[in-house]
């Protein structure tokens, strides 16, 4: 079941979910807002011909920071990484999504391709992956509204959390936005 406001803040009081910083009047009826952080990670295209999925990506981006009221102008078809503002942990036995505002959707702001799940366990800011899905460039500004997570209830708590080493999680702890360590998978499975 999805966790009502109600109970979001009864699990934020107990601080078995965590958000920080978090404005109470961020807590929706389901859902708690999110904010954009102003790091963010954008592709160079023009440093490989492809992306190999076996090989480590970080030279294919560039950290660039939105200074004070100043944005970040996303184009169409362009994709960049960016970071929750909030810091967010997971108990053991919820499990978090992470969906877009409408009101951005609407204009064709996409806030994760794939990557909306949060497992049980999570402790970090969460990678938000941005697409520009319209037709005209779309501004960012940091600390904007950018998404929003709801949790939901296990049937039983977790047995391995994220983070646990038998898991070989990736991305537990992350402070800004981390490019994609997919190539581990191949030295993880030899």
């Amino acid at each position: 079941m999805v966790l009502s406001d109600r109970t979001i803040k009864e699990e934020l009081a107990k601080g078995r979910i965590v958000i920080e910083p978090l404005d109470p009047q961020d807590i929706q009826p389901a859902s708690v807002d999110l904010h954009l952080d102003y790091r963010l990670l954008v592709f160079r295209n023009t440093r490989r011909p492809y992306i190999d999925v076996k090989k480590q990506t970080d030279d294919l981006t560039e950290l660039v920071e939105i200074e004070g009221d100043e944005a970040f102008t996303l184009h169409p078809g362009e994709f960049v990484l960016a970071s929750t503002t909030e810091h967010i942990e997971v108990p053991d036995d919820l499990v978090a999504r992470l969906e877009g505002k409408s009101s951005l959707g609407r204009i064709g702001l996409v806030i994760h391709s794939t990557a909306g799940y949060v497992d049980p366990g999570w402790k970090g800011h969460l990678t938000l992956e941005l697409a520009n899905i319209a037709r005209l460039p779309i501004t960012l500004y940091q600390g904007m509204k950018i998404g929003q997570i709801s949790f939901l209830r296990l049937t039983t708590p977790a047995e391995r959390l994220y983070g646990s080493s038998s898991l070989g999680s990736k991305y537990q702890g992350q402070t800004e936005p981390t490019a994609s360590r997919y190539y581990e998978n191949f030295s993880q499975n030899q």
